[in-house]
């Protein structure tokens, strides 16, 4: 008889920590990213726990069936990819280490994911949303460079807010980016952006810093980095003032038109992908087809056969 809202056993804890520990020693994962490993494995770990199942390293194939069956009952497909890729990772980890003969996961099928095509601002939205920062303000100013900087690298956002000083290079026209899994690349600027930063570093940081020091490069009144959140509620704001629907805007969208905007004007995939710094190409290749569509639409519109 199984036992209902029983805990996860001890020992699958201290697997589930071990593996957290090492991705953390060997990759550099990104605390959120571990947390959320830990998550996934300490929900199947406590669900063989509450219904009397064998322990995590001895997981039989039949079992994790029966587990992905229960997760496809309460779980959207996206998040029952995340969990099985999870559960892929840590099994093989276990096989490396030779903890386990067998992965348990080499059966288990992805479930059809529905597609999801970023949403896409033209060329003349992203020019209005550029040009919505009030210029007459150290603060506008600021936002200006930060925007600007934003379309002209395709960075996430914790990428940008997270930007030291001596990680821009004017001179050479490039920045140093650290992405997911603390993964350095470089990211060429472009003529306006370097404008912009220029600009921002010789007049702008100063007067909002007032006197104190800080070796973030978009820096608040209170002398630290901004973050996320600050910049994503400024986002919505310079939608606002740029006549955008703010519902269809933050600041991934900016990251999504830096890469539809370089594919459109023939930027090779490979390219595109170093400067995302996306470790996959198939996580790129989702724009091509925006950028295909997008293509379309204008050799409709101009061409006289069209």
């Amino acid at each position: 008889m199984n036992t209902p809202n029983l805990p996860a056993r001890p020992t699958d804890l201290g697997e589930i920590d071990q593996f957290c520990d090492a991705l953390w020693l060997e990759d550099g994962l990104a605390k959120a990213t571990l947390d959320s490993y830990r998550s996934d494995l300490g929900r199947l770990a406590a669900w063989l726990a509450e219904h009397g199942h064998e322990a995590l390293l001895d997981l039989r194939e039949t079992t994790l069936a029966a587990f992905v069956a229960h997760l496809s009952r309460s779980t959207r497909a996206s998040s029952q990819a995340r969990y099985l890729s999870t559960l892929r990772r840590f099994f093989r980890w276990q096989v490396g280490r030779g903890r386990i003969v067998a992965d348990p996961t080499l059966k288990l099928v992805n479930p059809s994911l529905p597609s999801r095509l970023p949403k896409v601002m033209s060329e003349q939205q992203v020019a209005d949303l550029l040009a919505a920062p009030d210029l007459d303000t150290p603060l506008g100013r600021r936002d200006r460079a930060m925007l600007e900087t934003l379309y002209a690298t395709g960075l996430r956002v914790s990428e940008l807010v997270n930007l030291k000083v001596h990680e821009v290079s004017l001179i050479d026209g490039v920045l140093r980016a650290f992405g997911k899994g603390s993964k350095e690349r470089l990211v060429p600027l472009g003529e306006q952006a370097i404008d912009w930063i220029a600009d921002y570093l010789q007049t702008t940081r100063p007067a909002i810093l007032d006197g104190q020091v800080s070796d973030a490069l978009f820096v608040t009144a209170r002398g630290g980095a901004m973050t996320r959140h600050a910049f994503w509620h400024l986002v919505k704001r310079y939608a606002l003032v740029a006549g955008i629907d703010p519902a269809k805007l933050s600041p991934h969208v900016l990251r999504h038109a830096f890469a539809t905007h370089l594919l459109n004007h023939g930027a090779d995939l490979r390219v595109v992908q170093l400067l995302l710094g996306h470790a996959d190409i198939s996580t790129t290749q989702i724009y091509t087809h925006v950028a295909r569509e997008r293509l379309k639409t204008l050799h409709a519109v101009h061409h006289p056969r069209g």
